[in-house]
């Protein structure tokens, strides 16, 4: 990377983490540029190898010398930590950022409502309709959005969804006081968003199952992250206020 390259200001920046995505990956990532390429925007896609084991790296070969895809591969260390990684990586080279996630259960299509109606919020999420998922996910779900209505207030339908275009300005100082490790960091920011009074808009994006590739936690490994997660988030909400 060239140092104009290093010191260049996009419009957007979109975090993409991928772990274990080989068969759908490159249609995932070739979809999302059409749609940006249509936008006519200067934009960065951040695509981040969380230590795949199957082969996605493969795969994200092909778009090794696009210009507007970095690929990044690096040890696994967990979907967390690799957005937190995204995140800081996007907000010292753009204006707003962008978190998908790489399976195609959330599509491009909705994206472009939410970046015509940046110019009036600080943060934009969607927030899933059609979605079909086990009922200990729906449990987790419904407690991490009660979790977050307690300790922050009301104001995100989705709060852990990874469908969100933020502005960097926002999102920097909010990611500067979540660790590193944490397990579920957009459940922190969707807090301190509404905790700061911040405008915050919630589009419907639709859900689909995920038709290929497999579910990185399940079974009562889900329940312990869930539970991690609502402790960090409480330690996190106790940290704001100091």
């Amino acid at each position: 990377m060239t140092d104009n390259e290093q010191s260049r200001r996009y419009e957007l920046v979109v975090v993409m983490p991928v772990y274990n995505e080989d068969a759908c990956i490159a249609d995932v990532v070739s979809s999302w540029q059409r749609v940006l390429e249509r936008l006519a925007i200067d934009y960065l896609l951040i695509v981040l190898n969380d230590g795949s084991r199957d082969g996605t790296e493969l795969r994200l070969r092909n778009f090794y010398f696009n210009e507007r895809i970095n690929v990044i591969n690096k040890e696994n260390s967990g979907h967390g930590p690799t957005i937190l990684m995204g995140y800081h990586l996007a907000v010292e080279k753009a204006n707003w950022v962008f978190q998908v996630d790489s399976d195609d259960e959330l599509k491009p299509d909705s994206f472009f409502e939410l970046w015509q109606r940046r110019a009036s919020h600080d943060a934009l999420f969607g927030f899933r309709v059609g979605r079909n998922q086990p009922v200990s996910r729906r449990v987790i779900s419904s407690i991490s959005r009660y979790v977050v209505s307690l300790a922050f207030g009301k104001g995100v339908l989705d709060v852990n969804i990874p469908y969100r275009l933020m502005c960097t300005n926002v999102l920097k100082d909010i990611i500067a006081s979540i660790p590193s490790h944490s397990f579920a960091p957009n459940i922190m920011i969707s807090g301190a968003l509404v905790a700061q009074h911040k405008r915050v808009y919630n589009h419907p994006v639709v859900h689909e199952n995920r038709k290929t590739g497999t579910v990185s936690i399940v079974s009562w490994r889900l329940w312990n992250a869930a539970f991690r997660s609502f402790g960090q988030t409480i330690a996190f909400k106790m940290n704001l206020q100091k």
